[in-house]
């Protein structure tokens, strides 16, 4: 029976499955098809969702269009990539704006003089001026005959357009993401338009998942297995919950290894975690050594990343012989989640932005042979935690930090000795010294009593971290404040959240914005040669624990996603480090915020790192996601 849907066309971006989940989170039904889908995948669709993507309209290369699609009587949503795609088949045209947007911007519903925008059902209950999402630096240049504009941002005349004749809405914007807060209201109201009655629940998800679960451990009539790579994060932790409920403890058998990127007493604490929620089906493996001398020596991030991948591998085939396991009875289980999948590349017209290590070639190797289960590879974080809670588990296990399989070898930059690059890092420069931020810092008068947030310098670090924007993986420099005497007179966040804005999204050589806590004085710093090395593994240890035992005092550990601390070879000393906080602020990974933490907690969490003495400079990572992803690496 042919369930109504809204079917949502995959482009490549990074969001278009959150698109779908958001729907089904607000009780539509919605399904993901290629955008060369045949009418006939359609059937049953009451609407259709232009996903976002990576590539620009023009290109050569795009994405197959089957464009029958828009000769349907069906109504047709486009977004970002989607609302560029319909202008230019409805006649219009796209080029590259003058000015890209990442991040948060401002929809309105009015002209620059104020004049109101013709009314839309799409927007209907919504408040404007709106906050939205952005993340593109190509925009619709002119109309297409019979639309007109409904909305538009300071630097995107056509972010929002209708031809309610035809049933065609686009916007610019990504509504499916949170920091877009009316996102979802606008997703019910193209439902409405549609016509879909809710017709989803979440409580369908556990069932469905349980039942796949069955489905692929008992196919060909044998009852396999499960061996299943058990980091003690949260993914993983709900997936082994899973497979115990669904196949029974007998049945699996998770395997903690601990790979020496851990956090500080990382892997005892989660032993003990897992035999007070009542596990006995599990074991830990001590193979830091093994880890260790597989990236030993490597600079390039997404080596590193591969190098992990590997090892997991390696270290579990070794496990198996000396159980004696058969290999034919066991599948190899992981907690991968979808933003997992597609930020390495998982969806046919996807960029790579980060190799995953639950996806490097040993492993798609076993996918293919049907060896692999991931019981949540369609899922979030959000939803995950939906389903540990519905099983039973403790917030101790479900609300903790996500923190990655290849732990904090990610969080450890390293560097070779060679020189950055020069000329980029001059364009850099040069970039950042053209953007004013004079507005974003006034000089203290009536407008800012009490507030001095004196802004000294303005600099460009010579290392360089990932990023996504656009939908595409970008490698580039972070940018530097540094203000006076800081923690006396600290900017306001919101006023450092717009000069982050501001600059990546004006320069081409720049993808985060990072602000000076505190830097040793007396000798300069430059460049050191360095790699994830035991004893940088332990100073990243020291800083991180300092860290999550400051934010869990003051309350603030559960009010963000998640902290990284990232170990820079940055440094005035030879053995020394540079430091940088990164807790952010996220529901489901694809986006995310900088977390605007209490300054007070903030200056003690300075002060200790500073007498570990192994520390010479602490910045702190104002970028939100795009266009930085959540690590360096």
């Amino acid at each position: 029976m042919t369930k109504d849907k809204i079917v949502v066309l995959d482009f490549g971006s990074q969001y278009a499955h959150l698109i779908a989940k958001r729907l089904r989170l607000l009780g539509f039904y919605s399904e993901i098809a290629l955008p060369s889908a045949p009418i006939t995948e359609l059937e049953g669709a009451r609407g259709v969702i232009l996903s976002g993507g990576p590539s620009s309209v023009y290109e050569k290369d795009i994405p197959r269009f089957n464009s029958d699609i828009l000769k349907l009587d069906l109504p047709v949503l486009g977004l970002c990539y989607g609302h560029q795609l319909m202008a230019m088949e409805s006649g219009g045209t796209v080029a590259r704006a003058e000015v890209g947007e990442f991040g948060i911007a401002r929809l309105h519903a009015t002209e620059e003089d104020g004049t109101p925008l013709p009314e839309s059902p799409l927007f209907t209950g919504l408040d404007f001026p709106a906050q939205v999402w952005m993340s593109h630096q190509d925009a619709v240049a002119t109309l297409p005959e019979g639309f007109r504009v409904i909305g538009r941002t300071a630097d995107c005349p056509y972010a929002a357009l209708e031809n309610t004749e035809k049933k065609r809405w686009s916007l610019q914007c990504h509504i499916e993401v949170k920091d877009t807060p009316q996102g979802d209201k606008l997703l019910a109201n193209f439902a409405r338009i549609c016509g879909m009655e809710k017709n989803w629940s979440q409580d369908q998800v556990l069932e469905r998942v349980m039942e796949e679960i069955r489905a692929q451990a008992n196919r060909d009539g044998r009852e396999r297995k499960v061996l299943l790579f058990l980091s003690g994060g949260v993914d993983s932790t709900v997936a082994f919950a899973l497979l115990n409920t669904a196949l029974g403890q007998e049945r699996v058998l998770g395997l903690h290894i601990d790979n020496g990127f851990m956090r500080k007493n990382e892997s005892a604490i989660i032993a003990e975690r897992y035999r007070e929620a009542g596990f006995t089906n599990f074991m830990v493996e001590d193979a830091s050594e093994t880890f260790l001398a597989a990236v030993a020596g490597k600079i390039d991030p997404q080596k590193k990343r591969m190098a992990v991948g590997e090892t997991f591998i390696t270290v579990r085939d070794t496990v198996v012989a000396r159980l004696g396991l058969n290999e034919d009875d066991w599948l190899l289980g992981q907690g991968t989640l979808y933003p997992d999948i597609i930020e390495s590349g998982g969806s046919q017209n996807a960029h790579v932005i980060k190799t995953h290590h639950n996806r490097v070639d040993g492993i798609q190797a076993l996918i293919e042979k049907g060896l692999i289960i991931e019981p949540l590879r369609d899922l979030y974080k959000d939803e995950v935690r939906i389903l540990g809670k519905n099983l039973g588990l403790d917030d101790e296990l479900v609300y903790r930090h996500p923190f990655p399989g290849p732990g904090l070898s990610i969080n450890v930059l390293c560097q070779d000795g060679t020189p950055a690059d020069e000329a980029a890092l001059s364009r850099a420069r040069e970039e950042l010294s053209r953007i004013n931020l004079a507005a974003a810092f006034p000089a203290c008068d009536t407008a800012c009593p009490g507030r001095t947030p004196a802004l000294t310098a303005t600099d460009v670090l010579p290392v360089k971290s990932v990023g996504v924007q656009g939908d595409y993986r970008t490698y580039r420099f972070p940018a530097v404040l540094r203000f006076a005497d800081i923690f006396t007179a600290f900017p306001a966040w919101s006023d450092l959240e717009a000069a982050s804005s501001k600059i990546t999204n004006a320069s081409k050589e720049i993808n985060r914005t990072i602000v000076n806590l505190w830097e040793r004085h007396g000798k300069p710093f430059s460049l050191r040669e360095g790699y994830c090395t035991r004893d940088r593994l332990d100073q990243t240890r020291e800083a991180d624990a300092i860290v999550l035992e400051e934010l869990k005092n003051a309350g603030w550990y559960t009010r963000i996603f998640q902290h990284l601390t990232i170990h820079l070879p940055w440094a005035a000393e030879g053995g020394h480090a540079s430091i940088v906080l990164r807790p952010v602020v996220s529901e489901d990974v694809m986006t995310a915020r900088f977390a605007h933490l209490d300054i007070a907690v903030l200056e003690r969490i300075v002060e200790r790192i500073k007498a570990t003495g192994f520390v010479d400079a602490i910045y702190y990572d104002i970028t939100n996601k795009p266009p930085a992803t959540f690590g360096w690496e």
